[in-house]
């Protein structure tokens, strides 16, 4: 399995942030058919943005964002490119998250996952919690894991 380098931000004026944004919008809006509109939100600002890296290529990305409580962290946005899918690059991204938010004393991580998606959470230790919803026209049910 290859390792990645995993670089986070909080600017929004940096090449980590528009390497998220390029990878976003080749899964979601070129593959997905997710509007640009729906895609790139209002409130990128407030999310720490993560991107691994394959030897300086961006290659997977997610963000995140405190929840209301507190004391767990929303992830959003998790996509990978196609050709580095199914190499364990995921995988070690939410690994990371999931070490920041232990350091951060964050006691869950939970995110909204694509119903195609889903077995990949569920090995990962997230639970479902939620009846199924659409989201920007795609099948998602909340997922949820403790950590901690």
């Amino acid at each position: 399995m290859r390792t990645i380098k995993i670089i986070k931000t909080n600017n929004l004026n940096n090449r980590i942030y528009q390497d998220s944004l390029k990878i976003r919008k080749i899964v979601f809006v070129k593959e997905q058919n997710v509007p640009i509109d729906l895609e790139i939100d209002n409130n990128e600002e407030i999310y720490t943005h993560y991107v691994g890296y394959d030897n300086e290529i961006p290659v997977v990305t997610a963000r995140s964002l405190r929840t209301s409580d507190n004391s767990g962290w929303h992830i959003q946005r998790v996509a990978t490119l196609k050709e580095y899918r199914h190499k364990g690059l995921g995988k070690q991204l939410l690994d990371y998250i999931e070490q920041q938010a232990k350091m951060n004393n964050i006691t869950y991580l939970e995110l909204s996952a694509q119903d195609q998606a889903q077995p990949f959470y569920l090995k990962l230790g997230y639970e479902v919690t939620s009846k199924q919803f659409l989201d920007a026209g795609i099948k998602h049910h909340n997922m949820k894991k403790t950590i901690n």
